[in-house]
């Protein structure tokens, strides 16, 4: 199975290879501008200079640290000394992109979650205390802010009409690297975690094919004009010219929520899911769960989770999902877009097949539960 990786481990001491957030009401993400561009006299320069000369400023590094409990117990040396637990300070390092002249920063969750200080660095070289505002771990996205007044920023962009072969840049601090400039296109839009053979998630992703290393995690993913369209996140370990990317458009909207309450409330049912294929079809068919299925496409739904709203409404194991609020379902990437885009407390009015049957079940979605994805 191919694993997904963060482009930012957040602790050195874990990964030798690894890399080297204030409620005031305001929406900052829907007034973040683009600084205008250095004056540039030489006709050589291209436009990934430009953008560069725009832009660069805007994205900083994030350093950050915690204080982690080691027990003896995890070393060789410990147990047979009969040494005392001990504090270790684990250190990371990431990116991100200033998106308001009043310090509003967005980063990668993985770069800042669970620590205890998180400083940020500009590209001057001013080091500024961060407060981490909200993090989510579902979609990977937190925001951090500085104190600061009429700081370099930059424009966000539109992901939603992104077409591969578009040009792509990226900037940010890989492997402790400053400042680091890389470019390619846009390889494919709405990668979803499934297509990569991991487990899901509730985004997807960009693929790109700009270089992007570990410290590259929360910076900005930019277009020719030096908008951003998304925000670095994730490599597939042991790939080459495969990077990935947060649509900003799904970053922009956590954000606002973070901003607004300091966390994120994502829709629930609790259901797990497969995409039929004739060799699963075969697979349950001759299985002891006494499942017997008569299609070989659809989503079918493999596991209900005890309490939850799936198993509350009725649904059960072997059902195929028709549809949801009206629209016919082809595959899981279509599920979790509609339930994502429920409110949590709504009612959502799912059509399955049970045994050759059509049947209709309403589900009323909750929170999603800590450590819970479906």
């Amino acid at each position: 199975m191919k694993r997904l990786i963060p482009y930012c481990s957040l602790y050195l001491t874990l990964l030798l290879t690894g890399c080297i957030a204030n409620r005031d009401g305001k929406n900052p993400l829907a007034t973040a501008t683009l600084n205008p561009a250095a004056p540039i006299n030489n006709q050589d320069v291209n436009y990934i200079t430009q953008v560069v000369q725009q832009v660069g400023s805007a994205v900083v590094r994030i350093n950050s640290t915690r204080i982690v409990a080691v027990s003896p117990q995890d070393s060789y040396l410990g147990r047979f000394f009969g040494e005392q637990s001990r504090e270790e300070i684990q250190r990371g390092i990431g990116s991100g992109f200033i998106i308001s002249t009043d310090g509003i920063i967005l980063t990668n969750a993985h770069v800042v979650a669970d620590a205890d200080n998180v400083s940020v660095v500009l590209k001057d070289g001013r080091s500024l205390q961060g407060k981490v505002v909200g993090v989510d771990r579902v979609t990977d996205v937190a925001v951090v802010r500085i104190k600061g007044t009429g700081l370099p920023t930059i424009k966000l962009g539109n992901s939603d009409n992104l077409l591969p072969g578009q040009w792509a840049i990226a900037i940010g601090n890989p492997l402790g690297l400053d400042n680091t400039v890389t470019q390619g296109i846009i390889s494919a839009t709405q990668r979803s975690v499934a297509d990569l053979g991991v487990p899901t998630e509730r985004v997807d992703f960009i693929q790109t094919d700009a270089a992007i290393n570990p410290g590259n995690s929360g910076g900005p993913l930019l277009n020719a004009q030096g908008e951003v369209i998304g925000m670095n996140t994730a490599i597939i370990q042991g790939a080459q010219g495969l990077g990935f990317a947060i649509p900003i458009k799904t970053a922009q909207r956590i954000a606002n929520e973070l901003i607004a309450k300091g966390r994120v409330d994502h829709p629930y049912v609790g259901i797990q899911m497969g995409e039929l294929t004739p060799d699963l079809r075969s697979k349950i068919n001759q299985s002891d769960t006494g499942l017997k299925v008569n299609q070989d496409t659809g989503v079918i739904i493999l596991g209900v989770a005890p309490n939850s709203p799936a198993s509350r409404a009725g649904l059960r194991p072997g059902d195929i999902i028709d549809s949801i609020n009206g629209v016919a379902i082809q595959d899981i990437r279509q599920v979790q877009q509609l339930v994502e885009t429920t409110k949590v407390g709504d009612m959502m009015q799912i059509t399955i097949n049970r045994n050759g049957k059509k049947q209709a079940i309403a589900i009323r979605t909750v929170a999603l539960p800590a450590r819970d994805i479906s």
